[in-house]
């Protein structure tokens, strides 16, 4: 028996109005999935309600079996595993991630960024990504940190684009952080660290921020009409996680592919194998097809493969709802298409497809739902079934939502 999980992270959404009261998975065509879906047990997940924030880490946590509230560690410590940094007992990880802020005066006015002398109330985080700074020109300004700021104590360590990572070396864990996400167009000053350990972590945003404002690269990049990359923000800490390895509780293999450091992270702390992918960051079409093709060769390996497969940051801080509908499409075509393809030339198979919200659930007023569809070799078409998959079909909307950490008892009924 084959196993696989198809995580779709950043698909499921709210209706929108630009689409007619649709949502964008409701309006995109995709024939694969509502294959699936006329062939499944459908319906939506819940997370446990007091385990953090829900974000799609959280989700893929959750999927794997483990309950949020007890494993989940935060989304640094996940990121750090997935980048292969060795992380002591007591040392705690923060996510750093390069944003744009602004001064904003009493009135509401937009004053220059060289007039703030320091993080506070009168700051606005103005872009959670920097304007998707290019990686290149992040690692960049993360050293001139580093040469200032890192210590014994205190290491910063690239990651890609807008994320890296801070570790405090036998550190404080437990200040309030914010997700930047949450913060974008809004006042900083409610949502710096607080807490225990909060003071350390302010003067180095602080002083990174000085740091970074007169830095030729982010001089260069508002020469060009580019956002600034002039703060780092630090938040999701966490102390390395240990979990009881998934392999051996239901007795398989596994390895885990995923173009995002976080989801590598969750699959290699569950003890799976980690397979890189043909990924070419100037070529868009490998970033979709070279985790699949990937996956697809683990499959004739493994027991069970994570597949975590995200949209890029492009589809999801897009401004234009039918991007989105279109990154589906195509999601449904160049991904479910050839996995379902791959699955069928094995004789028995269990799939899990999960779409969650992504980003979505931290922009939203209202929280898209979590979807889900499991399926095996032996299923096939019935009365009664869903017609498509997506957050509005009757069949899936209609139905009570389950606990998403009980989700692998069910794609391995014979498991613990």
């Amino acid at each position: 028996m084959k196993y696989l999980i198809l995580h779709a992270d950043g698909m499921a959404d709210i209706p929108c109005p630009e689409l007619g009261g649709k949502t964008p998975l409701e309006s995109a065509a995709t024939p694969h999935l509502d294959r699936i879906a006329q062939s499944s047990e459908v319906g939506l997940l819940s997370l446990p309600s007091d385990s953090g924030p829900a974000g799609s880490d959280v989700t893929g946590v959750a999927v794997l079996g483990y309950d949020p509230k007890k494993y989940y560690p935060g989304s640094g410590p996940l990121e750090a595993a997935g980048l292969g940094i060795t992380v002591g007992d007591q040392d705690v990880v923060f996510r750093c991630t390069m944003v744009t802020v602004r001064g904003e005066g009493p009135s509401g006015g937009k004053d220059i960024v060289t007039e703030i002398k320091k993080l506070g109330p009168h700051v606005v985080m103005e872009d959670a990504t920097a304007g998707l700074i290019e990686t290149d020109q992040a690692r960049e300004l993360l050293e001139a940190v580093n040469e200032q700021l890192g210590s014994e104590s205190i290491q910063f360590y690239p990651g890609a684009g807008h994320r890296h990572l801070m570790v405090w070396v036998g550190g404080k864990s437990r200040a309030t952080c914010f997700d930047p996400q949450q913060l974008v167009g809004r006042s900083i000053g409610d949502a710096l660290p607080a807490g225990d350990g909060a003071e350390v972590l302010r003067k180095i945003m602080d002083a990174a921020f000085f740091i970074l404002r007169d830095h030729p690269v982010n001089e260069e990049r508002q020469q060009e009409g580019l956002k600034p990359a002039n703060c780092l923000w630090l938040w999701g800490q966490g102390r390395a996680a240990l979990w009881p390895p998934l392999p051996e509780r239901y007795g398989i293999t596994g390895a885990v592919v995923s173009s995002s450091d976080v989801h590598r992270g969750v699959g290699l702390c569950a003890g799976l194998e980690a397979v890189e992918s043909s990924i070419d960051p100037g070529d868009e079409s490998t970033q979709v097809i070279g985790p699949v093709e990937a996956a697809v060769r683990e499959l004739s390996k493994k027991d069970l493969v994570y597949l975590h497969a995200g949209f890029s940051d492009d589809v999801l801080h897009a401004t234009d709802v039918q991007e989105k509908v279109r990154a589906i499409e195509q999601f449904d075509a160049q991904v479910v298409g050839p996995i379902l393809t791959a699955l069928a030339a094995h004789s028995s198979y269990r799939l899990l497809v999960v779409c969650d919200p992504g980003l979505a659930s931290s922009q939203a007023r209202t929280v898209p739902p979590i979807l889900y569809a499991l399926c095996d070799s032996a299923g096939q078409s019935q009365s009664g079934a869903a017609k498509r998959f997506h957050e509005q079909e009757e069949h899936i909307a209609g139905t009570a939502p389950r606990d998403a950490t009980k989700l692998m008892t069910r794609l391995f009924p014979r498991g613990a």
